[in-house]
């Protein structure tokens, strides 16, 4: 690996320079060749795993934990940090050209205590780090912005959480481990103020946004991008069904990624109110609390960087958030649905822009009360939220008694809502009906039959735990192509048994 190493460089007082424990008899437990090649890596070997195991010094790397603060289920917590992660620096190849390739900050996750570790021993659990990785590369496999994980590495070392297990390390990797909690850090904490808020903009722009300028103007851009990018990624999470389970703002990255994977969930059978935190009871983060979170959240980023930006523009770029997200989700949800728009100007005389305008936006609502109505057939009827999208690949979409689904409590609600949905399919495709084989084809390759379960990372974590570790290899590499068929590998698109319906997990998982 080749290392930059711009963050430990040029922001001096954002970290502590920290170096990780090693672990005892370090072995690969799981390894990404997708995320390998994003840093110019190939296979695995010894010296590497002895590397990232913190036996051996990685050559060029700095070994750093960075400082931040968060709110947490609301509650602003001033000192937070990278409590059990040590980052290494900035990971890049070389091109042909000579030129650097995007970097990847290289982090171990689970080597020790930081000064930022509160008390804690800084380890990651197998079962925690095994779910960092499944999670990260599921995510990335459905095209959902996320972090990354290289690999997790096992050890004999043993730790105590509830009861004594043994500590693992997840390689993570990140375009950048920079939160929203790090300007709240520098803003609110006596080590921050103007000056060093305005160090970190600039950095962040300049290593992130580079076509943005170092200025007013480009400060204001650079947030109103912030918020874009929140937008997408929770528009992504709600169309695929994954619960995050702890959005606090200290778990949010400035890109926009998937970060910090704790009690995560995809959804099994559809809960609008979904909880997978056992931390969470009230549901600050249930499944369909997560775009109003996002906002809060970016509410808080914005009231960090009031000293650098002025109210008014910050509440400006706040205020296109529901509509970008709206845009996401309902670009993701027509493609896995199929509601084409069809030629909205073919049945106006009115071509003005404005007129389109006004008729994109009726359609924009009629849809999102559609899928809606869709919803909640999924919900009253205890749907799988995955088998029921996969469902719409199989169907004749001209077929007056569609099997969408074999369990329907409620077929007369459902049926009415096909007929309604039928009648929106031919609309969208200017008034034909659609090929069937086409159809099938394109719904299949936006709908994953195969996601990650919880009860299906819980047998492989079971399966490791007594020695095997092909289990989680299988699920890892099924994970990655989550849209084909499969047809040996069935029994991991199955609805979870009785002991793995709604699997509700605690934050050290």
């Amino acid at each position: 690996m080749q290392f930059k190493q711009d963050f430990f460089e040029q922001l001096e007082g954002f970290y502590s320079q920290v170096y990780p424990l090693p672990i005892s008899n370090p072995h690969w437990l799981a390894w990404s060749d997708d995320a390998a090649k994003l840093i110019g890596l190939s296979e695995p070997n010894d010296e590497l795993l002895m590397q990232l195991s913190a036996n051996h010094a990685v050559p060029g790397a700095s070994y750093y934990a960075q400082v931040y603060s968060g709110h947490q289920f609301g509650g602003y917590s001033p000192r937070l940090g990278d409590g059990r992660s040590i980052i290494l620096g900035e990971a890049f190849t070389t091109k042909p050209t000579g030129e650097h390739s995007l970097a990847w900050d290289v982090a171990l996750k689970g080597a020790g205590p930081t000064p930022y570790s509160r008390h804690g021993d800084g380890r990651a659990v197998m079962r925690s780090a095994v779910r960092e990785f499944l999670a990260s590369e599921a995510l990335a496999a459905l095209s959902v912005p996320t972090t990354r994980a290289l690999a997790v590495i096992g050890s004999d070392l043993p730790v105590w959480r509830e009861s004594q297990e043994t500590a693992a390390i997840t390689v993570r990797l990140a375009k950048t481990h920079i939160r929203f909690g790090h300007f709240e850090y520098f803003c609110h904490s006596n080590e921050g103020g103007k000056d060093k808020l305005i160090k970190l903009l600039n950095f962040t722009i300049a290593l992130h946004y580079p076509h943005l300028s170092q200025d007013y103007q480009g400060y204001k851009a650079w947030f109103t991008q912030v918020v874009k990018d929140t937008a997408v990624l929770i528009g992504h999470w709600q169309a695929v069904g994954f619960a995050h389970g702890v959005l606090n703002t200290d778990n949010m990255s400035i890109l926009g990624d998937s970060f910090d994977f704790g009690p995560f969930a995809f959804l099994d059978t559809f809960k609008e109110d979904f909880i997978c935190n056992h931390s969470d009871p009230e549901g600050r983060y249930a499944f369909g609390q997560q775009p109003g979170i996002g906002l809060w959240n970016l509410q808080r980023l914005a009231q960090a960087l009031t000293p650098v930006i002025e109210s008014d523009d910050l509440v400006a770029a706040l205020n296109t958030y529901q509509a970008e997200l709206v845009q996401q989700y309902l670009l993701l949800m027509r493609a896995k649905m199929g509601l084409g728009l069809g030629d909205l100007a073919a049945n106006t005389v009115d071509k003005s822009t404005s007129k389109l305008a006004e008729l994109q936006a009726a359609q924009d609502k009629a849809d999102l009360d559609f899928i809606g109505r869709f919803c909640a057939v999924m919900q009253h009827n205890m749907l799988d939220y995955t088998h029921t999208f996969r469902a719409l690949g199989q169907l004749d979409i001209g077929c007056n008694n569609p099997n969408i689904a074999d369990d329907i409590i409620d077929r007369p609600q459902f049926d009415t809502w096909f007929k309604d949905y039928q009648q929106r399919v031919v609309a969208g495709n200017n008034g034909k009906m659609v090929e069937i084989a086409a159809w099938q084809t394109d719904r299949n390759s936006v709908n994953p039959k195969y996601i990650l379960r919880n009860y299906l990372a819980q047998e492989a974590i079971v399966a490791v735990e007594e020695g095997d570790n092909s289990k989680l290899v299988e699920l890892h590499q099924l994970l990655t192509t989550p849209y084909a068929e499969h047809t040996d590998k069935q029994h991991y698109a199955e609805r979870p048994p009785q002991w793995g319906q709604g699997l509700i997990m605690s934050c050290s998982s």
